[in-house]
C-alpha cells in the first residue's frame, strides 16, 4: 500500500483540570496510491487528529506511518511531500492570485518561468483562468477555495490531505466544488485523504469511506458497502437513514434465515454473522426499502406524520409498537395518506442487513 497507519495511537497529556486524552486509539489503515479516502465521523471521533498526524502537524505516541516504503512518523511536515488544503483556506489576503499560488514554489527557489508555467497550469485545472491577478477579496467563497486548492496541488504532492475544507460554502456551492474535487483528483490521479462529518460528501467523493467512532476505526469500505453492509448501528446511523427493529431468528439453511419480526415470520437472507435458533437479532432497514400500501403488505400501520419532499414523500409510520421512517419514491404518486391513516407495510427483505442484537 502507498500510505499506511500502523497501531496508530495518540494521547494526549492532562492540561489542567483535564484528564488524559486518547483522541486516536490503535488504528490500522491502508491507502492505495491515487485513492481518494474519506475520514467520517462525528465531532470528537479522532478524525481530525488522525490527518494531522498524517500530515506532521501532529506526532503519534505510538504506531508508524508509512509513505511510499518510507517511515515518516518523525519527518516535520514540510519534509513529508503532502500539501493540505484547510477549513479556513488560509489564503493571504495581501497577495494576488497568482502570488498565492506561487509562494510554495517561490519557498522553493523554483525559476520563474517554471512557476510561471506551473500556475498557469493549475489555475487551468481549478477553472480560474485570468483569476491571476486578482486580489482575494475580489473572489467568491468557491473561487477562495479554488485558490486554497490549487495552492496545495501546484506543489505536485504525493498526498493531498483535505480537512473538511468545503464547511464554509453554502449548499449549492458545496455541490459544485465536491464535483469539482473529484474531477480533478481524478485527472491527477494523486492519493487523498479528505476529513468530513458530512456523509454526502463522503458518499460523494470516496473510493473508500472510513468511519471513525472515539478514536476507532468502526468500518472501512467503498460508499456502497458501507450503506448497504453496515457493521453496527452507529455505522447505520451515521450514514444515511435507518429504522432499527427487534427480532428473533426462527430456524436457517445456508441461504436464507427465518425470523420473528413485529409479530410475523419473514425470511431474510443471511448475513456474514452466524447465527442459531432462538438468538435475538436487529434489523436494519433503511425508508427506501419499505413499502407503504393501502393494502396488501405484510405489517398494518398508522400514517403518524407524513411530508411531501420533492423527490419523495416522507412517512413515520407506527407498526407493533415501532415508530418506523419510510419512503415512496414513485414520481407518479402525488397524494399522500394523511396522518392517522391506516395502511400496509412490507419490507424488501432481500436488502435488509441482519445484526446480532449486541452490535
Amino acid at each position: 500500500m502507498y500510505l499506511t497507519l500502523n497501531n496508530i495511537t495518540k494521547v494526549f497529556p492532562p492540561r489542567g483540570n483535564v484528564a488524559e486524552v486518547t483522541a486516536v486509539n490503535d488504528i490500522n489503515l491502508e491507502i492505495a496510491k491515487g485513492d481518494l479516502v474519506t475520514l467520517l465521523g462525528p465531532s470528537g471521533c479522532g478524525k481530525t487528529t488522525t490527518l494531522r498526524m498524517i500530515a506532521g502537524f501532529e506526532f503519534p505516541s505510538s504506531g508508524e506511518i508509512i509513505l511510499d516504503g518510507e517511515k515518516i512518523n518523525s519527518l516535520p511536515p514540510h519534509k513529508r511531500d503532502m500539501s493540505m488544503v484547510f477549513q479556513s483556506y488560509a489564503i493571504f489576503p495581501h497577495l494576488t492570485v497568482f502570488e498565492n499560488i506561487a509562494y510554495g514554489l517561490n519557498v522553493k527557489k523554483m525559476p520563474k518561468k517554471e512557476i510561471q508555467k506551473k500556475v498557469d497550469w493549475v489555475l487551468g485545472l481549478v477553472h480560474l483562468e485570468g483569476f491571476g491577478s486578482r486580489s482575494p477579496g475580489q473572489l467568491s467563497g468557491g473561487q477562495q477555495q479554488r485558490v486554497a486548492l490549487a495552492r496545495a496541488l501546484v506543489m505536485e504532492p504525493k498526498v493531498l490531505l483535505m480537512d473538511e475544507p468545503l464547511s464554509n460554502l453554502d449548499a449549492k456551492l458545496r455541490e459544485e466544488m465536491r464535483t469539482e474535487i473529484r474531477r480533478i483528483q481524478k485527472t491527477l490521479n494523486i492519493t487523498s485523504v479528505y476529513v468530513t462529518h458530512d456523509q454526502i460528501e463522503a458518499m460523494t467523493l470516496s473510493d473508500k469511506i472510513v468511519v471513525m467512532n472515539q478514536g476507532i476505526i468502526e468500518q472501512v469500505g467503498n460508499p456502497v458497502e458501507i450503506y448497504r453492509f453496515p457493521n453496527s448501528k452507529f455505522v447505520a446511523n451515521f450514514i444515511g437513514r435507518a429504522n432499527f427493529i427487534d427480532g428473533k431468528v426462527i430456524s436457517k439453511n445456508a441461504t436464507e434465515l427465518v425470523a420473528e419480526v413485529m409479530g410475523k415470520k419473514i425470511q431474510l437472507a443471511c448475513s456474514k454473522y452466524s447465527f442459531s435458533a432462538g438468538d435475538a437479532i436487529n434489523l436494519i432497514v433503511r425508508p427506501e426499502m419499505m413499502r407503504i400500501k393501502k393494502s396488501g403488505e405484510m405489517f398494518e400501520g398508522v400514517i403518524r406524520r407524513s411530508v411531501y419532499l420533492g423527490d419523495c414523500i416522507e412517512y413515520d409510520i407506527e407498526v407493533g409498537g415501532n415508530l418506523l421512517t419510510g419512503t415512496e419514491n414513485d414520481p407518479n404518486i402525488l397524494d399522500m395518506f394523511p396522518e392517522g391513516e391506516k395502511v400496509t407495510v412490507g419490507i424488501v427483505e432481500n436488502c435488509v442487513q441482519i445484526l446480532p442484537a449486541s452490535s
